[in-house]
């Protein structure tokens, strides 16, 4: 009993161990993500992406008069899409099929557009191809400074259902007061606002169902002049394929996954020691018997 007594400890000391050594290879579980927040089950870290998507549409030397413009291309699935305009962020997609689309709006004159692929942990890839394309802006005024422009520190953002869901942006330009428009992507009526003047402003929703939706801000100046971001809206939790336009939240971003692998480390450890221990208690009872002493004698 003595030596059973051991066994039992010495697998215990094994097993807290092996979780000591894991556990810094994982994030803890996210159940309740305060708003903004992406929920998931245990991020493992990971490498940065090191592919970078394409810029397939528009082609480069383009020229538009009308906005907006749709930049289409390949990814890699699951990873989040981000697309730049002078280095300026102007527009995200989760990657679904290999492909994306993203809208977005142009500067006047001359636009660089590059896109990068994101991980969950917003590790970015490497620039893809180089696409110059020209606005020739024709609602452009001298007494107006620069046309109204969209901009915002989250390409992605999330809440749990039926938890509100804020994400702060900033209007810029143009001639106030606005009227924004957004459409969450999950066939809600489109939340429409004023605002009053330049500079930040808040705007809300509550996703009904986990899902990864596709978000598209449209504002409008007093003059009409428009401006458009495309973002990306998360529904924490289980997804339900028929109830939101991408299935799948673990946008890209090192791999989201149910932390199951100490557990499947250690159960076959555990029962190893067990074996051993028993096949040696055998081993020793045998011992004490033919010495002619008490099996379980100390």
């Amino acid at each position: 009993m003595y030596v059973l007594k051991k066994q039992i400890i010495a697998t215990l000391v094994i097993t807290l161990g092996l979780l000591v050594i894991l556990a810094p290879r994982a994030h803890a579980q996210v159940t309740n993500p305060a708003s903004g927040g992406v929920g998931v089950q245990g991020t493992i870290s990971s490498p940065p992406p090191t592919t970078a998507p394409t810029i397939s549409t528009p082609g480069n030397g383009a020229s538009f008069t009308t906005l907006p413009v749709v930049v289409k291309g390949v990814c890699t699935n699951d990873l989040l899409v981000k697309v730049f305009k002078n280095n300026v962020f102007s527009g995200s997609a989760l990657c679904k099929s290999g492909s994306y689309e993203i809208t977005i709006d142009l500067f006047s004159s001359k636009n660089d557009l590059i896109a990068r692929h994101y991980d969950a942990l917003d590790q970015s890839g490497p620039d893809s191809n180089l696409v110059s394309v020209t606005f020739n802006d024709n609602t452009a005024r001298p007494e107006i400074a620069s046309r109204i422009s969209l901009t915002t520190n989250y390409a992605r953002r999330g809440a749990n259902p039926k938890e509100l869901l804020q994400w702060p942006m900033v209007i810029s330009g143009g001639v106030a007061p606005y009227a924004v428009s957004i459409d969450w992507g999950d066939k809600a009526q489109n939340d429409v606002q004023t605002v009053a003047t330049p500079g930040e402003f808040i705007i809300k929703h509550t996703y009904d169902s986990a899902g990864v939706y596709k978000i598209l801000v449209k504002a409008v100046d007093k003059n009409g002049v428009v401006a458009y971001m495309q973002l990306v809206g998360v529904g924490n939790g289980a997804v339900d394929p028929q109830k939101a336009e991408v299935a799948g939240a673990s946008a890209g971003t090192g791999k989201t996954v149910i932390l199951w692998q100490p557990a499947a480390i250690a159960i076959p450890l555990i029962i190893a020691t067990f074996w051993i221990g028993k096949k040696y208690e055998v081993k020793r009872i045998k011992k004490r018997v033919a010495e002619g002493k008490h099996p379980f004698g100390g």
